[in-house]
């Protein structure tokens, strides 16, 4: 019941944040409804098949993980944004594997996510301890740059697991 409470309460924060509409009646009560049913079909669907994802975070490296990455964000995008107005596509696209050091499926999916996210980059497919990534420009700096990224998620995640 706490986690319904505590996911509900995260809805109405996040819709009201995004919304920014305060004074709508007719909104507000749409914006209801949608957090009741969602929560209504998350409640289904715990019941059918009775999984939950167990994780557990440090929020205060978490925080710190969302500023350094949102930083790596607008750098890939200053530097895909020198290649798209450049009119020439880059001759070192590259598919290469990227170890995974992640112990958690719920860090392994903030990992792959934060490759994707940097412009220029994507992960490609999920294998046994490593992705395949695509790098629109690819250089020898990348991999340390993944690796970096990899050591702060694994950071990120606790060892305690329940």
């Amino acid at each position: 019941m706490v986690r319904i409470l505590f996911g509900a309460s995260g809805l109405v924060a996040l819709w009201l944040l995004m919304s920014g509409l305060w004074d709508k009646p007719l909104i507000l009560i749409f914006g209801a409804i949608s957090i009741v049913l969602t929560m209504w079909i998350t409640i289904r669907m715990d019941e059918a098949d009775g999984e939950q994802l167990a994780f557990a975070i440090k929020p205060f490296a978490t925080v710190k993980y969302v500023i350094w990455l949102l930083a790596e964000i607008a750098k890939s995008n200053l530097a895909v944004s020198k290649i798209i107005l450049s009119g020439r596509m880059p001759e070192r696209q590259k598919l290469f594997m990227v170890p995974v050091s992640c112990k958690s499926e719920i860090a392994q999916v903030m990992f792959a996510n934060s490759i994707t996210l940097t412009p220029g980059t994507i992960t490609v497919e999920t294998e046994n301890d490593q992705f395949i990534v695509h790098a629109l420009d690819f250089s020898d700096e990348d991999m340390d740059g993944l690796a970096d990224m990899d050591a702060r998620v694994a950071a990120v995640e606790s060892s305690v697991q329940s």
